[in-house]
């Protein structure tokens, strides 16, 4: 099996907002891919507020970033818990960093007078397959930072859907869930020849 990179180096911006939330060094973990029984059950929510939190949310950003990702979900490193992390550009390109805990999607205001947002989606545990998939253009979730006091954000563009995208992981939904037909089929098939010819990048937990 190959190892995932240890010399995985922050964006700056993720290096300066995880020092501003006295978060440790974190570690890469592996990315737990779809059929991984984590994945496909609502995550538990967490109470407890402390060193053992901020170390998963750091080591969660460290895995996101050598998986050249957006966003990381806890089940998405194999833990059971209800958080994910971000680091996403809006419609206006402009970058927001984060780690909510305990996110539940909040009505967004003004929502209803922009259509639906359809663009290509992608999963760090569905590796290389993406599919178009409508969502809502403008997103909220509300939930707790890492010291456990209630933030509530909001986005459009890519970040509108990686919030969505996000909070569905912590309730055991991944987006292929959300597609039918021709479209799921076909990714589900690209995934298993993905598999089959050992083409999946190191940072997979289906990596050989």
């Amino acid at each position: 099996m190959r190892r995932v990179s240890e010399n995985v180096e922050l964006d700056p911006a993720v290096q300066a907002w995880t020092d501003q939330a006295g978060l440790p060094p974190g570690r890469a973990r592996r990315v737990t891919m779809r059929g991984n029984p984590v994945l496909h059950q609502p995550c538990r929510e967490i109470t407890e507020f402390g060193p053992e939190l901020k170390q998963l949310v750091a080591d969660m950003f460290v895995s996101m970033e050598a998986a050249n990702g957006v966003g990381l979900a806890a089940n998405q490193i194999g833990v059971d818990a209800r958080l994910f992390v971000y680091h996403c550009p809006d419609a206006d390109e402009e970058f927001h960093t984060g780690a909510i805990v305990n996110p539940v999607l909040v009505p967004a205001a003004g929502s209803s007078l922009r259509p639906p947002d359809e663009d290509e989606e992608g999963c760090l545990s569905v590796p290389g397959e993406y599919a178009p998939l409508a969502r809502p253009a403008v997103a909220e979730v509300e939930g707790l930072d890492v010291d456990g006091k209630p933030l509530r954000v909001r986005g459009d563009g890519m970040l509108a859907r990686c919030l969505q995208h996000e909070t569905d992981h912590t309730n055991g939904v991944l987006y292929v869930d959300r597609l039918t037909g021709p479209e799921l089929s076909r990714v589900l098939k690209g995934l298993e020849q993905r598999v089959r010819k050992g083409e999946l990048p190191d940072w997979s937990e289906g990596a050989v």
